[in-house]
């Protein structure tokens, strides 16, 4: 029966399936092995098991070459080069099994010893030689200048990522920019700390088609002048490393879609300058879709002060879809106004101060576009954080500069009450996903996370035709104990 489905109903079934499903399906009959085991080699990777055994495609490969042709994504690990004793031929195998995958388009390195300079290199002579869109290296020192020289002769990549942490001068593609400047869309350099702005700024002149971009360790006010550099960018991750000066750019700022900021404070208020800083990479209205802050205090959470959410709501409201604050912490207020002002809004990740279950449906309530909303909550007592006054909310400025002590920063962490052990319940869940209105279909609260799912109903409790029904259960992979 098997042999009769056809292929192109297979295909995006088999999409969906692990590696360990996928070789079960390729069992099954030679119809199913036939549409499976493009997929089961289109990523292989190397890596060595809590054994100590060396885990390889490589052996795979050369038995068998004619499943090279399936090969578009490879990881290679500079790990396993470390049983050179027990398997001299090693590096020679894998360079082998690699020279054979003609149609390799994507390939990731990652070595964390201390020699991947020598591990490198015989993989890099063969990786050029393959028609390469995508090059990740992540290595723990750097792999040295023969490998540089050959990298900064390769054409075609269109996404990047360097990540050398230790060791070596910092890499930002000086000798390597004029050949990728056709074609990068995507980049990530993971060590930039030293280099002077100027050097970046001429190198990201070079890189017209740039889309998405991820920075560490650049000053942060070079950023606006490096986005200058980048009409096509949408895509933002960087760290706040503290205020400075440098010079404004004299071209507009593209227009980003998603955003995300990376940083630490000593206290609640956050970096000095973080929120204005973050405002001025915004300059467009309603371009955000998605913004995540990545953040930690040592003296309690770091709170969102209201102009920053004004700011949100009224110049990218109409756009914003996701905000993943972390433990960064909305007030509910905040939260309240941010669901009323924002109608597309569909994911909240945040840290929030409540009582109890009902005050955080309540500042839900205007959400009708959320579909996911995981909270870390700080229960305390009644009563002992009030809502801000409405007026103050209606009038508000997002340009303002308040002083520290107003109610613009609000850390209630020290509020917590050890008494108060709420447990959100099934029924509160059930209140909230299915609230009129309501597109809601994955909630968390503290250690408590719940589901809303079509299931199919029991035929014999059924009470009409339609046997599908709408079941709000606990979701046990996300709830902890």
């Amino acid at each position: 029966m098997t042999e009769n489905v056809p292929l192109d109903l297979l295909y995006p079934v088999l999409d969906h399936l692990d590696r360990n499903d996928l070789v079960n399906t390729a069992l099954v009959s030679s119809t199913f092995n036939r549409a499976a085991t493009p997929r089961l080699y289109s990523a292989i990777s190397s890596r060595i098991s809590e054994e100590k055994v060396l885990l390889h495609p490589c052996t795979t490969l050369l038995q068998r070459p004619e499943l090279a042709q399936y090969v578009r994504k490879v990881t290679e690990t500079g790990a396993v080069q470390l049983l050179r004793r027990v398997n001299p031929q090693i590096i020679k195998d894998i360079t082998a099994a690699l020279r054979l995958c003609t149609n390799l388009v994507s390939a990731k390195y990652i070595d964390d010893t201390d020699t991947p300079i020598l591990n490198f290199l015989p993989i890099l002579q063969v990786l050029i030689t393959l028609p390469l869109k995508e090059l990740v290296i992540r290595t723990h020192h750097d792999v040295g200048e023969d490998a540089w020289a050959l990298l900064n002769k390769t054409k075609g990549i269109r996404r990047l990522s360097v990540w050398s942490f230790d060791s070596g001068p910092p890499r930002v593609l000086q000798g390597w920019a004029d050949e990728l400047s056709s074609t990068l869309t995507h980049l990530e350099l993971g060590r930039c700390a030293g280099v002077p702005p100027t050097i970046l700024i001429s190198v990201f002149l070079k890189f017209p088609l740039l889309r998405e971009l991820k920075l560490k360790g650049v000053p942060s006010a070079a950023i606006p002048a490096i986005m200058g550099c980048l009409p096509n960018l949408t895509s933002l991750d960087t760290e706040y490393l503290g205020s400075g000066n440098y010079r404004v750019p004299s071209t507009p700022l593209p227009a980003l879609e998603q955003l995300t900021v990376r940083t630490g404070s000593v206290d609640i208020l956050g970096p000095d300058r973080l929120w204005t800083w973050t405002r001025s990479l915004l300059p467009h209205v309603a371009s955000l879709k998605s913004f995540t802050l990545n953040s930690f205090s040592v003296y309690g959470r770091m709170a969102i002060p209201w102009p920053f959410v004004v700011f949100l709501a009224t110049k990218q409201g109409r756009s914003l879809e996701e905000l993943i604050l972390g433990a960064a912490m909305l007030n509910l207020d905040s939260l309240s106004q941010l669901c009323l002002k924002c109608p597309a809004l569909k994911t909240v990740h945040c840290t929030v101060a409540s009582p109890d279950v009902e005050s955080i449906a309540k500042a839900i309530s205007n959400g009708n576009s959320l579909r996911t909303l995981s909270l870390h909550v700080i229960w305390i007592e009644k009563g002992v954080a009030g809502p801000l006054a409405s007026d103050f909310c209606d009038n508000f400025s997002e340009d303002s500069d308040e002083p520290a002590h107003s109610p613009l920063y609000v850390d209630y962490s020290h509020l917590a009450s050890e008494r108060r052990n709420v447990n959100f319940t099934t029924e509160e869940a059930r209140s909230m996903i299915l609230r009129p209105g309501s597109k809601l279909r994955a909630v968390r609260l503290g250690h408590s996370a719940y589901t809303g799912q079509w299931v199919l109903a029991d035929t014999k409790s059924a009470q009409s035709d339609d046997q599908s029904i709408f079941e709000v259960v606990r979701d046990i992979t996300r709830s902890t104990m």
